[in-house]
C-alpha cells in the first residue's frame, strides 16, 4: 500500500484545517512516500519560506529511521552522538522533533510520513495526526 496523491492532499487539507481550528500559526505540511520522496506539499499564506526544509526534515527522519519525531527526540536527548551521526549520514536532512509522523498500513508497515511545521512541535504533531486520520490511515507520533 502507498499513500495516493488523493490521500496526500486529504492529509494536507485536514492538517491545515486543524491548524486553523486550533488557531495555530501558519503551517506547512509535507507528505512523503515510503522511500522519502515528496508526494505533496503546501505552505499556508504567512508561513516562512524556509518551512519546507523543516517539514521535510521532520518527515524524512521519520520515514528513513522508521521512528516518529517524538521517539527521535527522545533518542537525541539520550544519545546525541547517535542522532548527530544519523544526521551526518543523511546530509543534515533530519529534524528529530515532534511533527514528524510515521504513516503505517494495517499490517504495521511504514508507507510514508507527514511533516508539519509552523507552530510548537506538539501542535504540529496534532495537526499531522488530524490529517492522517481524516485520510483513513494510521499515524504514529
Amino acid at each position: 500500500m502507498a499513500i495516493s496523491l488523493r490521500k496526500a492532499r486529504t492529509i494536507i487539507r485536514k492538517a491545515l484545517e486543524k491548524g486553523r481550528e486550533l488557531e495555530l500559526k501558519p503551517l506547512s505540511v509535507v507528505v512523503l512516500d515510503a522511500g522519502g520522496h515528496v508526494q505533496a506539499f503546501e505552505r499556508e499564506d504567512g508561513a516562512a519560506p524556509g518551512r519546507f526544509a523543516i517539514a521535510h526534515g521532520k518527515a524524512y527522519g521519520s520515514v528513513m529511521l522508521g521512528m516518529a519525531g517524538t521517539a527521535q527526540m527522545a533518542r537525541a536527548e539520550a544519545q546525541a552522538y547517535f542522532m548527530g551521526a544519523v544526521n551526518g549520514l543523511y546530509g543534515g536532512k533530519v529534524v528529530p522533533v515532534p511533527g514528524g509522523v510515521l504513516v503505517r498500513d494495517r499490517k504495521g508497515a511504514v508507507i510514508g510520513a507527514v511533516g508539519v511545521t509552523g507552530d510548537t512541535s506538539d501542535n504540529d504533531a496534532i495537526a499531522a495526526m488530524a490529517g492522517i486520520e481524516a485520510a483513513g490511515l494510521t499515524g504514529e507520533i
